[in-house]
């Protein structure tokens, strides 16, 4: 921010408008109407002893109040030419001492209110201001030195002219003062308006720009939960129906079975999707606008559906539960049975028929530990990442990038990989307040 004794180039309150300027030239105008009558009144008060004859009046007037009309447009020379014709009208005895004391005192506030350079400012206000104050002790001066011109004394307590004196300084003082301050404080207030409006600008583009990266968080979101519903049971439905086909011809129940499965799997898809989707819109409707990471109500408790549904697909799973059962926070949960079903998917799907899964759900101090290993293939588990540098092998597109971005959002850490004794591993640390 531009504070008011500073030079400030890269931003003006000029130019203004015409509104503006109209309002300047009417303020002119109406002084020097104002002048003009007040030239009359005074010259017809005989206060000076001899008159500037009326065509000087008429001009020194014009001079004093028509710059006015190019105050904001020029203000430091409309101070100056108001300045000199302010000292011209009392040395040529221009009848007129009210409105040139306003004309001066708006010239000079122009001065601080609307000039950029501040350090010019500055300089143009002292120099009038100091001439004029010379100006006053001159006559001071001039007045002291004519007895004539000196007040009678009084009974009062300080000398009728030491008094007059000051309370002239002191008058001075106050209008020059006061011309100042004003300026200074309309110049700092126009500079706190236009800090205020680059602010709101400032905001207002932040606003949309956290608009569109609410968008796209939520889009991820979605995309991650309907990966998490749709590809587990997708997967357990391709693994049973490819086994029902293998063997529909020669063990016909068998194959009834494993349709059975696929059948439980399409039910308990559109179920997951069904509540999916309702948290969803319950989360739109969410009135603080967030976006938490909890569009589902699965917990720990279903970890142990999935090593059935795995073993009923044809893969030997075995779930074990480590340390003493305590509640977790519901996002912690959601979290790690995600993980586990994710890793299972990837187990049907990349491990191969002889294939076993272990999973293991560890209550720690700090937290939970989800664990699944398995002992599928080595050479597919630990295949190298594509040419594009994503890790292919056993899902590691967005299934790997879904649990990671869940791991983070909770604050845990995430293991995933091949194991060196073959299989492949997926561990997931999750804190618990």
């Amino acid at each position: 921010m531009v504070t008011a004794g500073e030079t400030q180039d890269d931003w003006s309150r000029l130019p203004v408008g015409r509104r503006e300027y109209r309002q300047d030239a009417l303020l002119a105008a109406a002084l020097a109407l104002g002048m003009a009558v007040s030239t009359i009144l005074y010259g017809s008060t005989g206060f000076y002893d001899e008159l500037a004859p009326w065509w000087v009046s008429v001009l020194l007037v014009l001079a004093n109040t028509a710059p006015l009309a190019f105050r904001r447009r020029f203000p430091m020379t409309v101070a100056v030419v108001v300045a000199l014709t302010f000292a011209a009208m009392q040395v040529l005895h221009v009848p007129e001492l009210f409105f040139n004391n306003f004309t001066l005192f708006i010239a000079l506030y122009t001065v601080g209110a609307w000039c950029s350079d501040r350090l010019r400012a500055e300089i143009v206000r002292w120099v009038v201001i100091a001439g004029m104050f010379v100006w006053l002790f001159l006559a001071i001066s001039f007045s002291w030195s004519v007895p004539s011109a000196l007040p009678n004394d009084g009974d009062g307590l300080v000398s009728p002219v030491i008094a007059n004196s000051l309370m002239s300084i002191i008058i001075n003082l106050v209008y020059f003062g006061a011309a100042w301050y004003s300026g200074n404080r309309a110049w700092a207030s126009a500079v706190a308006k236009h800090a205020l409006a680059e602010r709101t600008a400032e905001l207002a583009v932040e606003r949309e720009r956290n608009a569109v990266q609410a968008v796209a968080l939520e889009r991820v979101r979605i995309a991650r939960e309907l990966h998490d519903v749709v590809a587990h049971h997708v997967s357990l439905m391709g693994v049973q129906a490819g086994a029902a086909r293998r063997v529909l011809e020669r063990d016909p129940a068998l194959a009834a079975t494993s349709l059975g499965v696929v059948e439980d799997s399409a039910r308990t898809a559109v179920e997951e999707l069904r509540k999916m989707l309702g948290t969803l819109r319950e989360d739109d409707r969410d009135v603080d606008g967030s976006t938490a990471d909890a569009p589902s109500t699965e917990g720990l408790a279903r970890i142990a559906e999935l090593a059935t549904a795995a073993t009923a697909a044809g893969r030997r799973a075995e779930y074990t539960v480590v340390g003493d059962e305590r509640p977790v926070p519901p996002t912690v949960a959601t979290v790690a049975f995600r993980i586990a079903q994710e890793a299972v998917t990837n187990v049907l799907k990349h491990a191969g028929p002889d294939a076993r899964a272990d999973l293991r759900l560890r209550y720690l101090p700090d937290g939970v530990e989800v664990e699944v290993t398995d002992t599928g293939i080595g050479s597919r588990a630990s295949r190298p990442p594509s040419g594009d540098g994503t890790d292919r092998s056993r899902g590691g597109g967005l299934g790997h990038v879904g649990m990671r971005e869940r791991v983070a959002a909770v604050g845990g850490r995430i293991e995933i990989g091949p194991r060196a004794r073959g299989g492949y591993l997926v561990r997931a640390w999750l804190p618990t307040p």
